[in-house]
């Protein structure tokens, strides 16, 4: 049986590349016996031991997909801070790393029967070092996919840009996948979005409907964002909120507009709130609930000794950050939550809605040219 290979890109960051690449290979497995996964060039990265670093994408489909391959050969080439400066000064030079590339993509390819190869960024990213993404494709023989964020002007005007480059490189595009498309609009963009594309002889692959519970950090994504560590509650860091609200009115007011799974953002000097959350996490506790709450305290004043231990009494997730609580909460609105191997349920709902609306078996005949 030949074999086959696809990389995926996208036209920018956080347009849900990760999220479709593991619906892609979840989808790829009931198709093929075996299906890899490389990232030829990462720049996110984690430490695995003293002397290895890779993407931390890797690390989520290694680990969730428990896949074979050498972590090495999953992540051959990492830009760390300084990666540039040394490659422009000539104390990097390019061949040995497109060597590896090629190198670590074959040993991926020959041991399966479909491989994902996972971009960086859009199209061009890495062109100050020539790597980016079209070169990359090109080196391996690869067709492209190109995930676009939903939308249709503007969405198009991102792929004709993208495309611009792989016509440029001789990369052929397979197709292009819309992602996070408002429900009340996913008909009409599906539609035209199609049309558009009939002018480059491209195919729309899949329409994904935007979902709200992918968009939704938890607390752990509130640690990373605010440089901290829980103060309680660490069984809850991979909890779901429906709600977040930034309390700064009476305790009247909070009162009346109090519910469960909640996460509030208040000074931790406002004692009254913190309490009223208390009392309402140990009510639903003595009927057997959970009112599933968080909170995010914030001020020059933090939570004193005695405050944390009634909090820690009720095992409610809670960070305290020395920021006012409007900064807080503008920076929360602004974040973009991604996807971690511990948060199983996200990981799940991803893979279930990408697999209900992408066009895999286009997909699994995309082979390796010469």
């Amino acid at each position: 049986m030949s074999k086959s290979a696809v990389f995926i890109a996208a036209t920018g960051q956080n347009v849900g590349k990760t999220t479709l690449c593991l619906g892609t290979i979840a989808a790829l497995r009931k198709r093929f016996s075996s299906v890899g996964f490389i990232k030829p060039v990462g720049q996110q990265h984690v430490r695995i031991s003293d002397d290895l670093i890779v993407d931390k994408d890797v690390v989520l489909f290694k680990r969730y997909f428990d896949l074979p391959s050498e972590w090495k050969d999953m992540s051959p080439v990492i830009i760390p801070p300084g990666f540039t400066r040394h490659y422009l000064d000539g104390e990097i030079t390019l061949q040995p790393l497109l060597d590896q590339i090629r190198s670590s993509f074959q040993k991926i390819h020959e041991s399966h029967s479909y491989t994902i190869v996972e971009g960086t960024g859009h199209v061009g990213v890495g062109s100050i070092v020539d790597l980016n993404n079209a070169k990359v494709a090109a080196l391996l023989g690869l067709d492209m996919v190109i995930i676009v964020p939903g939308g249709l002007g503007s969405a198009f005007d991102e792929v004709s840009l993208n495309l611009a480059m792989c016509e440029k490189l001789g990369v052929k595009v397979r197709g292009v996948i819309l992602n996070r498309v408002l429900d009340e609009k996913r008909d009409m963009v599906k539609k035209y979005f199609t049309k558009a594309l009939d002018k480059y002889g491209i195919p729309l692959l899949g329409c994904v409907p935007y979902n709200e519970f992918l968009s939704n950090p938890t607390i752990r994504d509130f640690e990373a964002l605010f440089n901290t560590s829980l103060i309680t509650g660490d069984e809850h860091h991979y909890r779901h909120f429906k709600h977040t609200r930034l309390v700064a009115g009476s305790l009247e007011k909070y009162q009346q507009d109090l519910v469960s799974n909640e996460l509030i953002i208040t000074p931790a000097s406002r004692t009254e709130i913190i309490q009223e959350n208390i009392k309402h996490h140990r009510l639903y506790l003595e009927r057997g609930e959970d009112f599933q709450g968080g909170m995010i305290l914030t001020g020059d004043q933090a939570p004193s000794d005695e405050l944390i231990q009634e909090i820690q009494s009720m095992n409610i997730p809670t960070l305290y950050t020395p920021i006012c609580s409007y900064d807080a909460m503008k920076m929360i609105t602004s974040y973009i939550a991604k996807i971690r191997l511990k948060d199983t349920p996200k990981i799940e709902q991803a893979i279930t809605l990408v697999e209900r609306h992408v066009d895999f078996d286009a997909l699994a005949t995309a082979k390796v040219r010469g």
